[in-house]
């Protein structure tokens, strides 16, 4: 069992090994060249003896050396894999606590008051990680993805976690996926992870990075280029002479908000600059070992001198030409330069004062990040320049923190009136105790963040999220507002002096290497004898599983109601809000309350609410009407829009539904993790073959699935729609199940079929 992150080493060396051999046999089969992101997947990949995988079509089953997870999404992966039966996890695996640190006053308080209040949540886990042999990362010690890269992440390695951005160990190379907590069980009790095999888009870089463009515009300018579900399915592969311009935390930078676009994951090849990180992070042999395989850590010569024949799909980028960018508010795909801010301030009417700036989070707290913000402070600070409003800094690890303290670079934000926060997710993730006069009133920040839907920081629906660079809001947050823009017109004193801002600069790696590595690490013990996981039966936070039943798959699909319509985006954020649910994650009754608060129903006028078909009354919250048709036996189905379930991986946004009593989610299309969420729930996904016939569901038709008693992998589901008139129509839905995959519908869930084998085991 791996004790410490160092006893990795001998595995990627066995990896490393075996790495050559393996490639070469696939490529004979192939008959071609490679892709990176093919390497990798085909080095983990489990042949089933049923030919090669066909993109955007196959499922596949892939091996993962790794498995983690954050605090709240943890908890809910280790009460399913309780169930299981299973006495130790079946590869390594770390549980990582940086989501329940609410942000409100500075590190050391809001540490200290996370640490009292979510007491019995870190326990468990503790608890359960020394159990079942897990590692376990204190609250304080980082941010998962930062503190992934740091430690375990290694080129050509293949990481699942559960958390959306996940992809971050992209930067080193890596296939890092992030999907629910049931798809981490599976891996963690010793199965294969199920996935379709996907597509490829290959991301030409060229030129090189200068002045104020950094790696955070590589990813907002493809967010403007390919939308928010222009990566769905696909592995973003980043290729050309260009990518040796980024450092190895840029480019994870950039491979962290690939999940913004909904890809799979996203990739660059190895290089010097990996090397280099690797070095600085304590993991000299694993640097070693990488460079002696180099050659199979990128993709081929021939998809170099060839890329059409290889990627579905090819986007240029230019980094000479490269500018600045600024994205939002709302979505992470509305686009536009820096200096185009000014305009868009005026033409659609965003509340131009900056009320508060934020950077740092998993996206970007690096060494390198914090450094180029601190030479903008520098700057402003020898102009007698402080911050215009509230400017919050968060650093992803206490290794970052340490350093940087060290280093003086907290000093330099601090002393234009930078408040830093605890190593944690906080706002980025609607950990924040906002406390200011204009929360709930129509406002403007900017954060150097990944995520920016609506009420997602701060829980207000009235806040206009920006994102950029961190040296960029450090920049704004000098200038005050969004029109000012301080990158090309400099900033001005109180007596109107015009100062110019030098493009920022800053090492990617520290001088005199970091500090803190492993602080807050807790190995597992050598014996989990009589070890006991710490579970209150009377905890309103946590709460033992029940398995899913099954039901008739034939009557209990008969004349359903539509509990809601979805209009327009949908994300799992409006499913399953964060927040102040966000302590609920262990206790699944009472995080159902939350269940589609925030979505748009088509049915009613407040978000969040509906009408009950059986008592008439209307206004309710749509979880208040779920519980009744739970208590009358009757289930229901949800319809949805495009890109359903886009945004975190929180499983919670299938189990709360399933739990409610949810059959069927019909949707015009699927986000990736959601899709594989609701399958491994039991959750029938469907989407519409014709997308129009969305606008004939109304909001009291009864739906009628037909013959899922004899469901098959891609035979359509006919659904017969009975209008309040009497009136009748057929549509035609599909599903994207496997054999497999349909075992856990018929089951009830997947976990049902995992359970099962085990008491069959035993």
């Amino acid at each position: 069992m791996e004790k410490t992150p160092a006893d990795a080493v001998g595995m990627i060396k066995q990896y490393y090994a075996r790495l050559p051999g393996r490639l070469a046999d696939t490529k004979k089969q192939l008959g071609r060249a490679m892709t990176l992101a093919e390497k990798v997947l085909f080095a983990h990949w489990r042949d089933d003896g049923n030919g090669l995988p066909e993109r955007g079509v196959s499922p596949v089953q892939l091996w993962p050396d790794r498995v983690v997870m954050q605090d709240a999404t943890a908890q809910m992966a280790i009460l399913q894999f309780m169930t299981a039966g299973k006495e130790q996890v079946a590869v390594p695996s770390t549980v990582h606590c940086d989501h329940l640190v609410r942000a409100k006053i500075g590190a050391e308080k809001d540490l200290a008051v996370a640490e009292s209040t979510n007491l019995e949540v870190y326990d468990f886990l503790a608890s359960a990680a020394a159990r079942y042999g897990l590692g376990f990362w204190q609250p304080g010690s980082g941010i998962i993805h930062q503190v992934v890269l740091e430690n375990y992440a290694f080129p050509g390695g293949m990481i699942i976690g559960t958390d959306s951005h996940t992809p971050n160990a992209g930067g080193l190379a890596m296939v890092a996926i992030g999907v629910g907590g049931a798809d981490a069980v599976d891996v963690m009790v010793g199965l294969p992870w199920q996935t379709k095999w996907p597509k490829l888009i290959g991301v030409h870089l060229t030129g090189e990075l200068s002045g104020w463009t950094s790696g955070k515009d590589v990813i907002l300018k493809l967010a403007g280029l390919l939308t928010t579900a222009g990566g769905t399915g696909k592995i973003i592969e980043y290729f050309g002479s260009g990518t040796a311009s980024l450092s190895c935390t840029a480019k994870a930078t950039v491979t962290n908000m690939g999940a913004e676009i909904g890809a799979t994951t996203s990739i660059f090849p190895f290089d010097s600059r990996m090397a280099d990180y690797l070095r600085a992070t304590d993991r000299e042999e694993v640097a070693v070992a990488a460079e002696a395989v180099a050659e199979h850590l990128l993709a081929d010569p021939e998809v170099f001198a060839n890329p059409e024949d290889y990627y579905d799909e090819i986007v240029e980028i230019d980094l000479s030409r490269l500018e600045p960018h600024i994205v939002g508010p709302h979505s992470p795909d509305i686009a536009r330069p820096a200096s185009q801010m000014a305009q868009d301030v005026v033409e659609r009417g965003y509340p131009d004062k900056l009320s508060v700036t934020l950077i740092g989070s998993c996206t970007n707290s690096s060494y390198e990040d914090i450094g180029r913000a601190a030479s903008i402070a520098r700057q402003a600070d020898a102009a007698g320049l402080k911050a215009k409003m509230p400017f919050l800094v968060t650093p992803g690890s206490e290794r970052v923190r340490e350093t940087i303290e060290r280093d003086g670079l907290l000093a330099d934000l601090e002393a234009i009136g930078a408040t830093v926060l605890a190593n944690a997710c906080g706002p980025c993730i609607g950990q924040w105790e906002r406390t200011d006069s204009v929360k709930d009133m129509p406002n403007s920040i900017m954060t150097s963040y990944n995520r920016n839907f609506r009420a997602r920081n701060d829980g207000s629906p009235s806040t206009n999220s920006f994102i950029a660079s961190p040296e960029v809001v450090t920049a704004y947050a000098l200038a005050g507002s969004l029109s000012a823009d301080p990158v090309h017109n400099g900033l001005f004193s109180d007596s109107g002096e015009k100062i110019t801002l030098q493009a920022p600069s800053a090492p990617e790696l520290p001088a005199n290497g970091f500090e803190g590595g492993g602080v807050g690490y807790q190995p597992p013990p050598d014996s989990s004898v009589g070890i006991e996981v710490r579970v209150d039966l009377n905890s309103d936070r946590l709460a033992l599983l029940e398995p899913f039943e099954s039901v008739d798959k034939i009557a209990a699909y008969q004349d359903l109601p539509v509990l809601l319509k979805a209009q327009g985006k949908c994300t799992t954020d409006q499913i399953s809000p964060a927040g102040k649910w966000l302590k609920y994650r262990g206790h699944l009754d009472n995080i159902s309350d939350n269940m589609f608060s925030g979505v748009d129903n088509s049915f009613s006028e407040a978000p969040g609410t509906g009408c009950n078909v059986f008592t008439g009354a209307c206004g309710d919250t749509l979880s208040v009407i779920a519980r009744d048709y739970k208590s009358r036996g009757q289930g229901w189905v949800s319809v949805g829009d495009s890109n359903y379930g886009e945004g975190s991986s929180r499983e919670h946004a299938a189990m709360s539904p399933r739990y409610l009593g949810c059959r069927v989610v019909l949707v015009r299309s699927f986000a990736r993790i959601h899709e594989a969420n609701l399958k491994k729930q039991g959750i029938l996904p469907l989407t519409f073959v014709d997308p129009a016939d969305y606008d004939h569901i109304l909001m009291d038709d009864r739906l009628s699935f037909m013959g899922l008693d004899k469901i098959e992998p891609g035979k359509p589901v006919r659904v017969k729609i009975q209008h309040a008139d009497g009136s009748e129509e057929d549509i035609v839905t599909q599903h994207s199940m496997n054999k497999e995959q349909i075992s856990w519908f018929n089951a009830g869930s997947a976990l049902n079929v995992i359970r099962g084998e085990q008491v069959a085991a035993d």
